[in-house]
């Protein structure tokens, strides 16, 4: 399976390339060095590394994702829970939810999402 994870420096990174895809990587840099003060060659160095990842492409200077924002978010929460979890959606929740008490909204919600993926 593909690891989804990002560094937080790789993370700032990410959020930037969601926001503003598809750009230019010259863009690209200018944005790196007005939000996080990096360096050109730091901004190649961290888009490199998250292109080996599988999460975004550089194509002739294009900066764009493989993944969406949600898509990569998606498969990193589905890792957690089988990681950490034995694949149980459940024990996640309860240990969730053992120091934050849910509100009758996210019952709410929970419960839709419950309805809506039942099997049948």
């Amino acid at each position: 399976m593909k690891e989804y994870r990002l560094t937080e420096a790789e993370l700032k990174l990410a959020e930037i390339i969601w926001a503003n895809e598809p750009i230019s990587s010259p863009n690209l840099v200018k944005l790196c060095e007005a939000q996080l003060d990096w360096k050109k060659s730091t901004t190649y160095t961290m888009l490199k590394k998250i292109e080996i990842k599988e999460i975004f492409i550089n194509n002739k200077g294009i900066v764009e994702s493989l993944l969406t924002k949600e898509e990569f978010y998606t498969e990193q929460s589905k890792q957690i829970v089988d990681e950490g979890f034995d694949g149980s959606f459940p024990r996640f929740l309860a240990a969730f939810s053992r120091n934050n008490k849910l509100s009758n909204k996210e019952i709410n919600e929970l419960q839709r999402l419950i309805d809506e993926h039942k099997e049948v």
